[in-house]
């Protein structure tokens, strides 16, 4: 199962792809979390201690790596390899924390548009590997967009889920991203309400959007205390790990063909 999830900046899209991964890896699924987001912070919505999560360094930082993989090294990095080996670099960079394997990919801007230098290269050969060749359930922290993706990736995603809080804002970003999703021919999408006070709320984003939501993460003050002391609240709540637990179970529901995975 590969999701990517997205949205407005500020939505909790990183709160819920935390909750996600620890609701997966309690279920026995191997997880393989990405950040792809340039303001980082899945580590903490994961529950990761902030002394390990300083250690975690961002693959498109690597830039002596990526010179060495794409060949750029040897030819002063006018020429390079588009395809170099990266298998190997999930499993030497990730960090483990409650059976969720975590990977900061970094910023990836334009890495589906054709950005000719040896880091980006890496990046879109890294990418493309995670979503065809592992076996893990991977879940994809992205910044606001699709444009991670791009033609090469888009169609190696299973779901993109796009987190909506009840603002015009948040509204416009989500058919925005729907948009440029449709352009790629990602046509799996599903949305999910966050910071909801109660039902007016979930009943303004499902009308604005013009179709229901998969789930709900509620304005819940055991959310904003993680995020104020920096851990996840699966660890500090037991009504969040129950939520986590029921988006985990819809977006299973949702699955094009379970003997994928």
């Amino acid at each position: 199962m590969k999701i990517a999830v997205t949205g407005k900046g500020g939505v909790g899209k990183s709160t819920l792809t935390g909750l996600l991964a620890r609701a997966f890896a309690d279920d026995g699924w191997g997880v393989l979390a990405i950040d792809a987001d340039p303001d980082a912070n899945l580590a903490s919505a994961i529950g990761v201690p902030p002394d390990r999560a300083r250690g975690l360094l961002p693959i498109s930082a690597m830039s002596a790596l990526a010179r060495e993989r794409t060949g750029a090294a040897d030819t002063g990095g006018s020429h390079f390899i588009l395809n170099p080996r990266v298998d190997d670099l999930p499993d030497r960079f990730a960090i483990t924390h409650e059976g969720v394997k975590l990977l900061l990919m970094g910023a990836v801007e334009h890495a589906g548009a054709g950005c000719v230098c040896p880091e980006h290269a890496l990046l879109r050969s890294l990418l493309k590997h995670i979503l065809n060749r592992r076996r893990e359930c991977v879940l994809l922290d992205m910044e606001a967009g699709v444009e991670h993706l791009g033609r090469g990736t888009a169609g190696d995603v299973d779901l993109l889920i796009v987190v909506v809080e009840p603002g015009a804002r948040s509204i416009e970003t989500a058919r925005r991203i729907a948009h440029l999703a449709g352009q790629l021919g990602l046509t799996r999408i599903a949305h999910v309400a966050s910071k909801v006070t109660g039902a007016a709320d979930s009943a303004f984003i499902a009308e604005a959007l013009g179709r229901e939501v998969i789930g709900t993460l509620p304005f819940d003050p055991d959310i904003a205390a993680a995020d104020r002391r920096g851990v996840s609240a699966y660890d500090l709540s037991p009504a969040c790990r129950d939520l986590a637990a029921s988006l985990r179970d819809a977006i299973l529901d949702l699955r094009p063909d379970p003997t994928k995975e």
